[in-house]
């Protein structure tokens, strides 16, 4: 079991310690009798067999007779949720539970409208978005603990929600995220950007939860000096982004000296050249950054329209809650805890991802 300990340790990359030197102990190794050795030979098989038997156990289908409603968030299709939606049924082929999607259109309203009928129509586990709030879902959360239907969150985390119910999360820690994008920017920016600059940060502000990784990036400007405005996402325009053009560009027409655009999340980050052909800049006249990846990000990294954008691996918060539940309905597991924001994509590195992002994983 102790060399099996160290080999794990090598394979996630840390160092094991180097054995020290020492003759007297070689020679009483090669003194061992053939009796011990067979005895060692025989305990190492019995441990080896002891830890193949649980990987056995689990045989292909091992959570087939479970359903899962899982929430994509946006709709059919759409750039960002569009990889959840590969992780969620990617984990359905792996484990054999029936995974059914549902769309919101990034509908908060609709998101809790949703719930309460998935809830109603009782499947084995649902995976939520956490969009709508502590408040919203606290009581929607009580009747499904009632009902004995475990919730995983994702994308948005519900703290007070899963205190009170001992659920997992599944997603980015969303304003040290945007903390962590704004010390980012600021570094590769360098003398481009000055205190009194002038930054535009889109949200929707009127969501405490979900925009707490605006508010983050925004924090984090304001800190350095840069003056912010807050600019309110349009109706519907989570969901189809040239919504926002016409009070985009009249922001920035009113605000001309604006360095800096933050934008929320990867369908956004994507349509920055559109917006800014619109408005008549190019990309070097205003620094767009912003949150995930995909295609579109991929061409906004490509054409200089994004110096950088924060990655938080909507393929896993597919995966890992269908997994979890799992876990939870067959196994009587904990639920899964992960912090899925993984790190940067900038100009200098996005082609170490591109591929993926073309496959729909990053």
């Amino acid at each position: 079991m102790r060399s099996f300990e160290i080999e794990a340790k090598n394979v996630f990359g840390f160092r094991s310690p180097r054995p020290k030197s020492n003759r007297f102990a070689c020679n009483v190794v090669r003194e061992v009798t053939m009796k011990k050795f067979m005895l060692s030979l025989v305990a190492g098989v019995s441990g080896l067999a002891l830890l193949a038997a649980p990987a056995s156990a689990q045989e292909a289908g091992w959570c087939s007779d479970k359903t899962i409603r899982v929430f994509s968030g946006g709709p059919a299709g759409g750039a960002f949720n569009s990889i959840i939606d590969r992780g969620a049924l990617q984990a359905a082929e792996d484990t054999g539970a029936n995974v059914q999607l549902i769309y919101s259109e990034w509908d908060f309203d609709k998101m809790v409208t949703q719930l309460r009928e998935a809830i109603s129509q009782r499947p084995d586990g649902i995976a939520m978005m956490g969009h709508p709030g502590n408040d919203a879902i606290m009581p929607l959360a009580a009747e499904a603990a009632a009902a004995g239907i475990p919730i995983m969150y994702m994308n948005v985390d519900v703290p007070e929600v899963r205190a009170a119910f001992g659920s997992g999360y599944v997603g980015a820690t969303l304003y040290s995220q945007g903390r962590n994008l704004g010390e980012e920017t600021l570094r590769l920016a360098g003398d481009r950007l000055q205190p009194g600059d002038k930054a535009i940060v889109m949200s929707r502000w009127e969501s405490e939860t979900r925009a707490q990784r605006e508010l983050g990036l925004v924090h984090v400007l304001e800190e350095a000096g840069m003056e912010v405005i807050k600019l309110q996402e349009a109706e519907g325009a989570s969901a189809d982004q040239m919504l926002q053009l016409p009070v985009l560009t009249s922001t920035v027409l009113s605000n001309p000296e604006t360095k800096l655009i933050g934008y929320p999340g990867g369908p956004w980050l994507a349509t920055a050249p559109v917006f800014m052909d619109a408005i008549g800049k190019g990309p070097d006249d205003i620094i767009g950054v912003g949150f995930d990846l995909g295609q579109g990000v991929m061409r906004a990294l490509e054409g200089g329209y994004a110096l950088v954008t924060a990655d938080q691996q909507p393929y896993q918060q597919g995966y890992l809650p269908v997994l979890s539940l799992c876990q939870q309905l067959v196994y009587n597991l904990g639920p899964l805890v992960v912090d899925t924001g993984a790190g940067f994509v900038t100009q200098d590195n996005y082609q170490d991802v591109i591929a993926l992002a073309e496959q729909g994983i990053r």
